[in-house]
């Protein structure tokens, strides 16, 4: 697969303070990519350094095949940028917000206004289009900056928190134009705290503590390591009372009720389990591993917290 994004051996330095240390991941072109990780874990710092506004210590990379430290201009001209806390023009309106933008491109007058024209009835502000952006509330300034993003028809969308302050129609609008872009080709990488949001858009996620990759993946691959690491949760329901069941990988036994149990196991013991609830006279009813949520993920592999 083609690499829309390469960081190579990425390092960053404030004083005594590394806010990205050696930092290394691939985005190929077409996908979703989510980065995610705790406050301070450097995902901002490797976001401006993607866009060429900040300069690492150290590393390289390349947006789309160029090298973002020798040709920034060049690399940001494919790229469609809606930032965490980013300011609009108050007094002015929608419109002119968008035509200022759009004048940093080269557009000739006609197409530059087809593609406001566009870009606002995408965010659904078109109605809006002549008010002051002063008069806006959060939601929709942070729609009129994903139109920002979306004007110069870009081939990468980096969004940082892009559902910020969004009501639940705004998030479904940001959901959609995610799907669009990975519908047509091109490629998306976003950053959010809303967890649930990452695991139901993101092909693949990589996950930033410290300023050190410590996951990269299809968050199948991730989930599927952090049960080899943490245990398996095997959900059983039988038609009869459960038997005392006894096992070296099972840590423990939670009985929900007589006919059903959560069992922890240092491995997946499913077909064991089948056999010995059979040899029992026992039905099964259900067997199944529940399988973790990121938000388990972020608690016990990453935060090294622990539900039980």
């Amino acid at each position: 697969m083609k690499e829309a994004i390469v960081v190579q051996r990425l390092t960053k330095t404030y004083g005594n303070f590394k806010a990205v240390d050696n930092l290394s991941f691939s985005v190929f072109e077409g996908e979703v990519f989510g980065f995610l990780g705790p406050n301070g874990a450097g995902k901002t710092t490797t976001i401006l350094s993607m866009l060429g506004i900040i300069i690492p210590d150290s590393g390289t990379i390349k947006i789309l095949g160029t090298d973002v430290m020798r040709e920034p201009i060049k690399a940001k001209e494919r790229i469609g940028y809606l930032p965490e806390n980013a300011t609009l023009y108050g007094e002015l309106t929608a419109w002119k917000n968008l035509e200022f933008f759009a004048n940093f491109y080269r557009m000739g007058k006609l197409e530059r206004e087809e593609k406001i024209t566009e870009v606002l009835k995408t965010v659904g502000l078109w109605e809006v289009r002549y008010r002051p952006v002063k008069t806006f509330s959060k939601g929709m300034k942070q729609r009129l900056l994903l139109a920002q993003a979306l004007i110069n028809d870009p081939e990468l969308l980096i969004l940082d928190e892009p559902t910020s302050g969004l009501d639940p129609e705004g998030v479904h609008l940001v959901k959609e134009v995610i799907r669009d872009f990975r519908e047509s080709g091109r490629t998306v990488f976003f950053s959010s705290h809303v967890l649930s949001e990452v695991e139901e858009l993101s092909d693949r996620v990589g996950i930033i503590v410290e300023g050190k990759l410590k996951a990269l993946g299809p968050l199948d691959e991730i989930k599927r390591r952090f049960m080899s690491l943490e245990g398996f949760e095997i959900v059983v329901e039988t038609k009869e009372k459960l038997p005392e069941i006894e096992h070296n990988d099972i840590t423990e036994i939670k009985l929900m009720a007589p006919n059903r149990a959560i069992i922890f196991a240092r491995s997946d013991i499913r077909e064991w389990l089948s056999r010995y609830l059979a040899s029992r006279g026992v039905t099964i009813m259900s067997l199944e591993i529940k399988e973790p949520s990121l938000e388990d993920v972020f608690l016990k592999t990453i935060y090294r917290r622990s539900e039980r």
